[in-house]
């Protein structure tokens, strides 16, 4: 039998907020000379559950390529600056490794700079796999990260088991679409959830899945 973890990265294992923010309000100045937004305001709006990034970020109604190339051109170098593990996670996922749990990473961003901060921060060896959204044809809560993870490991829903762990409801909804277990966590971008499975630290991690 196999046990497999899935992470989420932003606001999950790693908190990226302020590079995000510094990136987002480059571009709002740059190409639109529009005043910057708040960290806060920036976290909001990555979790909704519905919205549009381009009319909250930019005021525009489709994402504009100049503004998505500017922001990677940005984020590509901003994205190491500031990020940081949020505590208890490195712990926690070397002692998941040292128990032969199959750790791998599903993020919304772009694998590239999922990759190089999670390299940075020196735990990008732990994961098998890092998918982002340029990997599928459509992010979470689509399935279709968690399917080519679990594909990955040779899953066999008769006897392994599976959990998505990431802090918003796309991350749940995508757990519930692919028919694994989900682990809602409140210490990053989202402080309280809905979901039957919540928890308030990393080491909760390890009663779980242990």
């Amino acid at each position: 039998m196999q046990k497999i973890v899935i992470f989420d990265m932003d606001g999950t294992l790693i908190d990226s907020k302020k590079d995000i923010t510094i990136s987002v309000n480059y571009v709002r100045k740059i190409n639109h000379n529009l005043s910057p937004l708040s960290e806060e305001y920036i976290v909001d709006v990555i979790n909704k559950e519905v919205r549009n990034l381009a009319k909250l970020f930019y005021d525009t109604e489709i994402y504009e390529e100049k503004d998505k190339n500017m922001f990677e051109k940005h984020y590509k170098k901003q994205c190491i600056e500031n990020p940081y593990l949020y505590d208890g996670v490195k712990d926690i996922l070397y002692t998941l490794k040292d128990n032969n749990i199959k750790l791998s990473v599903a993020t919304n961003a772009p694998t590239p700079f999922a990759e190089t901060m999670l390299e940075h921060l020196h735990v990008k060896n732990i994961f098998d796999l890092v998918i982002g959204a340029d990997k599928v044809k459509a992010s979470k809560p689509n399935p279709e990260m968690i399917h080519k993870i679990l594909d990955y490991y040779k899953y066999d829903n008769n006897q392994d088991l599976a959990w998505m762990v990431g802090d918003n409801t796309k991350d749940i909804q995508s757990a519930k679409n692919a028919g694994i277990e989900a682990i809602f966590a409140t210490w990053g971008f989202s402080t309280h959830g809905t979901h039957q499975v919540i928890i308030k630290h990393p080491n909760e991690i390890l009663d779980i899945i242990l």
